[in-house]
C-alpha cells in the first residue's frame, strides 16, 4: 500500500486532536475513496456524451446565473 503526506492547517489539527479514537487516516482513505468513485461516474456518463467542452461550458453558466438569481430572490 503507497503512502500519502497531507498538509492541513493548524486550527483543523487542534480540532482532530479533541477527537484522538478516530483513525484519520481511514478518514481521509474513505474520502478518497468516494471522490474517485464520483470521478468515474462523470467520466463515464461524460465519455457519452456528444457535447463539446465549448457547449458544455456555457450550460454551466447558464446553470449558475440561474441559481445565482434564485438565490438572489430568496434573500
Amino acid at each position: 500500500m503507497a503512502n500519502l503526506t497531507l498538509a492541513i492547517p493548524a486550527d483543523l489539527k487542534e480540532k482532530m486532536k479533541r477527537f484522538p479514537e478516530i483513525n484519520w487516516s481511514e478518514v481521509a482513505r474513505q474520502a478518497i475513496v468516494e471522490k474517485t468513485q464520483i470521478l468515474e461516474k462523470m467520466e463515464r456518463f461524460l465519455s457519452k456524451s456528444a457535447l463539446t467542452e465549448k457547449e458544455a461550458q456555457a450550460i454551466g453558466r447558464q446553470i449558475k446565473r440561474r441559481v445565482w438569481r434564485k438565490h438572489r430572490r430568496a434573500a
